[in-house]
């Protein structure tokens, strides 16, 4: 079979220097939003933040819309692009939103709504896709082709940037990477968790922060958190200890699975849990054996933006010339 040459990497235009390149992000989270104006070159202008009106569909368009306002105010501008990064998608089959863990916001027509709102378009994507954009623009995958990005946090996702562009996928859900069943399970590890998707053993319910808690309790007997093992891993618990090991495992074959199918040219983590000290240095080791290759080089990399990553992809949703 003759191979195809390897694309050269993709790099982001030359920014323009025009004050009217100004770009708004704006990221729905379920506690908060937060928002930030970005420059020609990625420069912050102004950020700020809000709590989310929790519940309320019309309180969290109103809560937008006075986000921006007050941006455009501090920054100086006036109908700035305006992306949007959130839990979920919009549908290709209604235009209305799904899958969003804030479910005030599934059905509804939010795009539309909140483009009639500010009175210009709006671009919405996934908060993970945002992520990988993100990171793919002028973060720890800046440069590259293909950039996967995964959120490991309450919840676990993943997003992935083309060419500095989010990959939304035919049905709008490429990247849902954490309601697929943890590839290669033990004897032990079947069925697995019951998910709230109403599966069970999905890689959210052993790789999220509640995940890892539930793992070290089903073990141990002692409930703790999250941070909490992490820390008592730090201090030399045996417990604790056992219940990272087996998670850098699961999160390995995990990774590999995708590896195995999309072949990124970077791996970025983002999300709390991808803060634990050494994981990221560990994981190409784990990653490895399960690779369909007779080597496997992709770098594994944190977020360079770190919190700030999901807000930045989705002003950078408008794109970068």
């Amino acid at each position: 079979m003759r191979r195809l040459p390897h694309r050269r990497p993709w790099r982001r235009s030359k920014p323009a220097l025009a004050s009217d390149r100004l770009r708004i992000g704006i990221d729905l989270g379920g506690t908060k939003i937060a928002g930030i104006v970005l420059d020609a070159d990625g420069t912050t202008r102004a950020e700020m933040r809000v709590p989310t009106p929790r519940g309320d569909y019309a309180g969290t368009l109103d809560a937008i819309a006075g986000l921006v306002a007050t941006l455009e105010r501090q920054a100086g501008t006036t109908g700035a692009s305006v992306g949007v990064g959130m839990p979920g998608a919009v549908s290709r089959a209604t235009g209305l939103i799904k899958n969003a863990n804030s479910v005030w916001l599934n059905g509804r027509p939010f795009p539309q709504d909140l483009a009639a709102r500010l009175g210009r378009p709006v671009r919405v994507e996934n908060d993970a896709n945002c992520l990988a954009v993100s990171e793919a623009v002028d973060g720890a995958g800046a440069g590259a082709d293909l950039v996967w990005a995964i959120i490991l946090g309450t919840g676990v996702g993943s997003g992935i940037a083309l060419r500095g562009q989010a990959l939304t996928g035919r049905n709008a859900i490429a990247g849902e990477w954490g309601h697929n069943p943890l590839p290669r399970p033990g004897d032990d590890e079947r069925p697995g968790p019951a998910c709230y998707c109403g599966r069970h053993g999905c890689i959210e319910t052993w790789l999220s922060g509640p995940g890892l808690a539930a793992d070290f309790l089903r073990q141990t007997g002692e409930a703790r958190s999250g941070e909490d093992i992490v820390a008592l891993a730090r201090a030399g618990h045996a417990g604790a200890a056992a219940a990272m090991a087996r998670y850098r495992d699961r999160l390995g074959r995990s990774i590999a699975h995708v590896v195995n199918l999309l072949d990124p040219d970077v791996i970025v983590l983002g999300g709390g849990l991808s803060r634990v000290e050494g994981l990221v240095a560990a994981l190409p080791a784990a990653i490895a054996p399960h690779v369909f290759s007779d080597a496997f080089d992709t770098p594994v990399r944190a977020s360079r933006h770190g919190d700030a990553s999901g807000v930045r992809g989705a002003a950078w949703l408008w794109g970068t010339a």
